[in-house]
């Protein structure tokens, strides 16, 4: 699993460019699901959890056409990476 959370200039922009876009080229590699989450508190704070390994997500930020789809998404800056604190069976 994959977390990370992004500054977007336009939240319906981010989602409609996230679920055909930005879907096609994570399943391209690898990725097995998405959600998004809007901070309650900033609608333009975007949480973004992702079924994926480290492996196939290091391949995806390698790729060449990610930078543009950056754009395309309206991140004010590349996307900050949690890191997990713990992880429970239950």
């Amino acid at each position: 699993m994959i977390v990370t959370v992004a500054k977007v200039a336009d939240p319906e922009r981010f989602l409609e460019i996230f679920r055909t876009i930005g879907a096609r080229k994570r399943r391209e590699h690898g990725c097995r699901g998405a959600r998004v989450y809007f901070d309650p508190e900033d609608p333009h704070r975007a949480w973004s959890v992702f079924d994926w390994d480290q492996k196939d997500y290091d391949r995806f930020l390698a790729d060449p056409e990610i930078p543009a789809i950056a754009r395309e998404l309206g991140l004010h800056a590349p996307p900050v990476h949690a890191v997990a604190a713990v992880e429970l069976d239950s």
